[in-house]
């Protein structure tokens, strides 16, 4: 079962018209319908189960820029410094703090990687990234305690952390107080159009008229945008999280190792993963988008293992079209809760407990699992859909949403309006997936 997240009250009463419909209630969906509402539009958010109770809630809570895919570092850049005012500027509470992010290794070849990552990084944001390379006496002192030792590293002081269980839920109960729309849960089963344009969407409890709709479905985006007619290429992959019970003493730094990541949390406890390691599923759509996929597949070796199993079957027997005057799939399944993988969530543990034996035993309060939506490169797509105007979409964030989320939405909020964009939007295009742009795949964390 996944992490409990803090409460948003439930509201099914719909407005009968408003400006945008932002549909999805993660990070990415709340921060879109947090900027389209500071820019004067009316906003409804529809969310078919609760706010951030999917891969929202599931994730590490890192807000980094270390070791960014180059073409989001900048956007990366964007969200930590809206993260820094978050909570002021709401009067909530998200649980962000900088503790700096440190990756090391003992590896020449990813000491390498870091090493050329932080030359294009530099050449590209200059004096704004504070990110350095580190030596092991400076590891051992943002290490303190731990019983190895790496050769060097790269560290991140203004990098942060937040609470995913709380974050978006936060964000979600300071907008139902300015007005907008906060709608749980009422799913949303399509868009209707006028006029070759987006002109309302239906839900389970009615049609809300629009003039804009913004797709932030996480795992549901491309199933939702395929009733449309619109190509999406996005597979999912399943991640393992845990989180302990309060450890007094422990590290404040967040730290990634290759074989085991972890993060401070509030309550005093940590979230520790297994590194990168992740599961696929094979599922119809695999087979579907194979050659897309065949650079992110080349990049995941050793760290992904493929599994044939249920969920191929549960895909295949789904509709790809569907009437939108009768139940949909988004109705019976309200939340994607898959099994965490035990042996390597916990394998996390052992090596954190390994290297801080002072902190003696640590408890296990919870394991967990949650799907990332995986796009073909690996960055996400926020863009509109040159098909569909009034269709605009923010998903595929591919395990990097919760930290670029607030940035994520103010651009999306800049496309809708056609404001000056945050940053260049033109990677994050749809576009790319089908103009002959190459598909390329960054180095990994």
């Amino acid at each position: 079962m996944g992490p409990q997240v803090d409460l948003v009250a439930q509201d099914i009463e719909l407005p009968e018209s408003v400006d945008v419909v932002v549909v999805g209630g993660g990070i990415i969906g709340v921060s879109s319908a947090l900027y389209l509402s500071q820019k004067g539009l009316r906003v409804a958010l529809c969310e078919k189960g609760t706010i951030a109770g999917e891969q929202s809630s599931r994730n590490w809570g890192w807000v980094r820029v270390t070791r960014r895919d180059a073409r989001e570092l900048l956007l990366s850049m964007e969200s930590l410094r809206l993260w820094r005012t978050l909570d002021r500027d709401l009067g909530i509470e998200t649980g962000f703090s900088e503790c700096g992010i440190l990756a090391v290794s003992n590896k020449d070849d990813v000491l390498a990687r870091h090493q050329r990552w932080l030359t294009r990084a530099r050449d590209m944001a200059g004096d704004a990234l504070d990110t350095r390379e580190v030596s092991s006496a400076e590891i051992a002192r943002l290490m303190p305690g731990a019983s190895v030792s790496f050769k060097g590293g790269i560290y991140t002081p203004s990098d942060g952390r937040a609470e995913p269980q709380k974050a978006a839920p936060a964000i979600a109960n300071a907008l139902r107080k300015r007005g907008v729309k906060i709608l749980t849960p009422c799913a949303v089963r399509g868009v209707e159009t006028s006029g070759g344009r987006v002109s309302a969407v239906v839900t389970e409890h009615g049609t809300i008229r629009c003039d804009a709709v913004v797709v932030a479905g996480g795992a549901w985006s491309r199933y939702f945008c395929g009733n449309l007619g619109v190509s999406l290429p996005q597979l999912l992959t399943r991640a393992s999280v845990l989180r302990t019970r309060p450890v007094p003493g422990g590290p404040e730094c967040s730290v990634t190792t290759g074989d085991f990541a972890y993060r401070k949390r509030m309550d005093g406890g940590y979230t520790i993963a297994p590194g990168m390691r992740t599961h696929a599923d094979i599922t119809p759509d695999a087979f579907r988008l194979f050659f897309k996929y065949i650079e992110a597949l080349k990049s995941q070796l050793g760290v992904m293992q493929l599994r044939f199993g249920q969920r191929f079957f549960e895909e295949w027997q789904r509709p790809r079209k569907w009437a939108l005057d009768r139940p949909t799939v988004f109705e019976t399944v309200r939340t994607l809760d898959p099994d965490p993988v035990m042996n390597y969530v916990d394998n996390g543990l052992i090596q954190f407990m390994k290297a801080y034996p002072q902190l003696g035993t640590i408890e296990v309060a919870q394991r967990w699992a949650g799907y990332m939506d995986v796009t073909p490169d690996a960055i996400p797509v926020i863009s509109g859909v040159a098909a569909l105007p009034g269709l605009f979409i923010g998903t595929g964030f591919s395990g990097h949403g919760f930290g670029i989320g607030p940035a994520a939405g103010k651009l999306i909020a800049d496309l809708v309006t056609n404001d000056t964009p945050l940053v260049d939007p033109h990677l994050f295009r749809l576009d790319r997936f089908s103009d002959g742009t190459p598909i390329t795949v960054d180095e990994g964390f």
